[in-house]
């Protein structure tokens, strides 16, 4: 957390800024781990000043502000970051604060609990290196299903940790990829090379489904409330969860086997056993 629905409620959340004239950035005084910051404050203090927001982004799990002179201020949540419009879930995990005028909203809130994200600023040129030259796959929400098994098919991996590779597909994270195979009745431990092109159709359609509706809800918040929207709301999507963190729960699916925990590549994996068979 937070995956591609949670970054893309956040995205929206601080979409009144676009137009805005920034006019302060601040690194907060925080006597937690300290987040990545890129170049250091004060260099990215005279980058930003002056500047406006054309538009804002998402790549991936990442938001971004995209200003005037086409350079990119990113903010990458990881585990526990929060793009924030206002009222930040506590003052001391705020890492990083921006100030606008001619916007709704005044101020940009960069908050994180463990300290694990980033905020990075790149020139035009600098960004389409770092992110233009296969380093990321297309995002989940704009790949096609042709090019979308493409990037999976010849692989032994399992479905379920090839999903979490960026390299392949950019957004997809360990509560979704349970849920989307899940919907998609695939086995998360089946090869990727073993699965038949009606199975890829299937898993490229619930991705869809399952990423569109988690937007729609504004995200999950699972039991430990840490992520929230740019107004430090729960999301809601949690409540529609099919297996993820519900082993020993009866699958709502199929009304009769018990949902089942396993681990891959170090992540916790939900699954079905009767709707989602090993072969």
């Amino acid at each position: 957390m937070p995956e591609l629905p949670e970054v893309e409620t956040m995205r929206r959340g601080v979409l009144g800024l676009v137009g805005g004239r920034i006019e302060s950035f601040e690194k907060l005084a925080c006597q937690r781990r300290p987040i990545g910051i890129t170049p250091t404050a004060g260099v990215l203090k005279k980058k930003l000043v002056g500047h406006t927001v054309e538009r804002i982004d998402r790549l991936g799990k990442r938001v971004l502000l995209v200003l005037d002179d086409q350079s990119r201020l990113m903010f990458e949540p990881r585990m526990t970051g929060l793009v924030l419009i206002s009222d930040p879930p506590t003052l001391d995990h705020l890492r990083v604060r921006l100030t606008f005028s001619g916007s709704p909203h005044t101020e940009l809130l960069y908050w994180d609990r463990r300290g694990l994200g980033s905020v990075r600023w790149f020139s035009a040129e600098q960004f389409e290196n770092e992110f233009h030259q296969g380093r990321l796959g297309p995002d989940a929400l704009d790949v096609d299903a042709v090019t979308f098994r493409q990037k999976f098919a010849t692989t032994r991996q399992p479905i379920k940790v090839a999903l979490l590779d960026q390299r392949r597909i950019a957004g997809i994270g360990n509560l979704y990829a349970s849920e989307i195979l899940h919907l998609a009745k695939v086995h998360p431990a089946r090869p990727c090379s073993e699965l038949s092109t009606q199975a890829w159709k299937r898993i490229h359609a619930c991705m869809v489904e399952v990423l569109e509706l988690a937007i729609r809800y504004e995200g999950s918040t699972l039991s430990d409330g840490t992520y929230r929207n740019a107004l430090n709301q729960n999301g809601s999507y949690q409540n529609e969860h099919r297996v993820y963190a519900k082993q020993g729960d009866v699958c709502r699916s199929c009304g009769k086997a018990v949902i089942v925990r396993t681990v891959q590549a170090q992540r916790a994996t939900f699954h079905c056993p009767r709707c989602q068979k090993a072969k």
